[in-house]
């Protein structure tokens, strides 16, 4: 009775647009008052959920992200990646995948690569003669690397929620080779496209990026810095010199002392405005966790997860099939529900059942990841397109056939991230 009447509620809200966080709370407020149990107990889950030491990391990372965005770091990554491949058949495409992957590096965020990278190349490439839908389409689908390269949020989120033990650190080392992957994957959709169709030909004064003349050796001493931030992240985790929590403190005393002191590039409008986005986006995280923990407990409560192990294993008890099926419902889900909320309900539910069938959660953690991932680009919810068309002032549906080859590339890295386990597993394993 119970688990009907959470679906029925769960998706009552959904058709109605309500927020995720006030979705989940109202939906186990109704279950446990229907169960006689005191509405009190919500609330003292929720507070329970958020007095997490590990938890810290999110606004930490948050905040060291917006402080290398209002700081000009993106131009400096841009030129680097410039000096790079920008010569190359589809140049300025191969550099706005590349920008991306470098400031995912720094960002853990996929809308704010999207928009800083974007908000330069976007413009540049239409200059030089690449269709406006493809370069928005391009933009779109590399500024997924943002949650893929670590540091990653939702990583962080899959680690805290997944309902079984996973390291942070081992899921920052796990996405490394899979986010190389969809990287390589993108820039060889965009050199094929740009080859066939002559994109990128067009040169002239206008076009050209700041610095785009500096060789690589400058372009490198300029960029030498940002690229320290996750080399510093990882390296500290590992060394054992710090907690990834302390690592995330320690990017933001980074990015303060690289972008204020350095390069004097952060104003104080420049400041308060990294504060308040970083503040409005913690807020609106830590709300969901909060809330997605006690609805975790209401679908406990409810034996849920073990309907959903049941419903399973029924179907197939072989791994390979249960990863298919994950994708295809990942797939759907991230079509409609942002990444961190997805996480936050999906996780504690279907990493149980991966780990009963043999699946090491770090992998599963990857695949649902860039699944979710790949829902960012996707309408009608996926936050990616719509930065991208803010940025190009072009609707939706304007580019969704020049991101037609961009999610054939994307699934077929998805596939091979899915069934090659080794590229997720390779290097935590080795370096432990």
């Amino acid at each position: 009775m119970y688990p009907i009447a959470i679906g029925f509620s769960l998706f009552g809200f959904f058709i109605l647009a309500v927020p995720i966080a006030i979705t989940l709370a109202m939906t186990s407020a109704i279950t446990m008052y229907s169960s006689g149990i005191p509405l009190q107990a919500m609330v003292q889950r929720m507070f329970a959920a958020l007095d997490s030491f590990p938890l810290t990391a999110i606004p930490f990372f948050v905040l060291a992200g917006a402080l290398m965005e209002v700081s000009g770091i993106s131009t400096r990554l841009v030129n680097f990646a410039q000096s790079l491949v920008g010569r190359a058949t589809g140049g300025l495409g191969l550099v706005a995948v590349m920008s991306a992957m470098f400031f995912a590096a720094i960002s853990g965020s996929s809308a704010a690569t999207t928009a800083a990278i974007g908000g330069i190349l976007i413009p540049a490439m239409s200059r030089r003669g690449y269709p406006r839908p493809f370069a928005t389409s391009v933009q779109a689908s590399s500024g997924e690397l943002g949650v893929i390269i670590p540091p990653s949020i939702p990583m962080i989120i899959f680690a805290l929620t997944a309902g079984v033990p996973v390291s942070i650190g081992d899921l920052f080392l796990a996405g490394i080779f899979p986010g190389f992957l969809v990287a390589g994957g993108l820039m060889f959709t965009v050199y094929i496209i740009s080859k066939r169709n002559g994109y990128g030909k067009t040169q002239g004064q206008d076009g050209l990026l700041p610095g785009e003349r500096d060789g690589v050796w400058k372009s490198f001493k300029a960029a030498i810095l940002p690229l320290m931030l996750p080399v510093m992240i990882l390296g500290g985790i590992y060394g054992g010199i710090f907690t990834p929590t302390e690592a995330a403190a320690a990017a933001v005393g980074f990015a303060l002392v690289v972008g204020g002191l350095i390069f004097r590039s952060i104003s104080f409008d420049g400041l308060m405005t990294a504060l308040r986005s970083s503040l409005l986006n913690t807020v609106v995280v830590l709300l969901i966790i909060s809330a997605a923990s006690v609805f975790g407990w209401v679908l406990t409560a409810n034996r849920i997860p073990e309907m959903v192990s049941q419903f399973f294993i029924a179907i197939s008890d072989n791994p390979l099939v249960f990863l298919a099926l994950i994708n295809l419902m990942l797939l759907i889900v991230g079509m409609f529900l942002e990444t961190g909320a997805a996480i936050t309900i999906l996780a504690p539910i279907l990493t149980p059942v991966a780990v009963k069938l043999g699946i090491d959660p770090l992998h599963f953690g990857i695949v649902m990841i860039i699944n979710l991932a790949v829902g960012m680009t996707t309408p009608p919810v996926g936050v990616n397109l719509f930065v991208a068309c803010q940025i190009a002032g072009l609707r939706v549906e304007q580019i969704l056939k020049s991101m037609l080859p961009f999610y054939a590339a994307l699934l077929i890295c998805l596939a091979i991230i899915t069934y090659l386990p080794e590229l997720s597993l390779w290097l935590p394993t080795a370096l432990k």
